[in-house]
């Protein structure tokens, strides 16, 4: 099994928790209280940092009871977080709704999913790239008209 190792940045912050073994993300708590007033965006900080395993990403991700119950969801979902960051884990919210809302201290505040990457190098080419079926066809190219 793959380790997340975590450090607490303030001693009274809370470690991310999964509901169940096989959830695919954990939960992350708020390590402070703040309000958001409708329409505004704050960055609401979690206490800790992590060190990921090699090859890997966090992905930052709303949750779905905050979502439909509050009007509240991460901004710029997923969030990425990368292998060398090191820093505080912070979650930026917004709320979507039209009354302000409270974060509490250890608060569920958003999920961390931990995802396998792909390197690559970067190149760029002169001539043409392969053709497809599709081509350039983009922005609800396949959808209704």
């Amino acid at each position: 099994m793959t380790k997340l190792l975590i450090k607490k940045l303030q001693h009274d912050a809370k470690l991310p928790e999964k509901a169940h073994k096989t959830d695919a993300g954990a939960d992350l708590f708020s390590n402070e209280e703040n309000e958001i007033l409708a329409g505004e965006v704050k960055l609401i900080k979690t206490g800790i940092s992590i060190q990921l395993p090699s090859n890997t990403e966090a992905q930052i991700r709303p949750r779905s009871g905050l979502a439909l119950k509050h009007s509240i969801t991460v901004l710029n979902s997923p969030g990425t977080i990368d292998e060398e960051y090191r820093g505080e884990i912070g979650v930026i919210l917004i709320n979507h709704g039209k009354e302000s809302f409270f974060v509490e201290k250890h608060m569920k505040i958003a999920q961390i999913v931990i995802k396998p990457i792909l390197t690559m190098d970067i190149e760029e080419v002169e001539g043409e790239l392969t053709k497809t079926d599709r081509g350039a066809g983009g922005f609800g190219s396949t959808g209704n008209k």
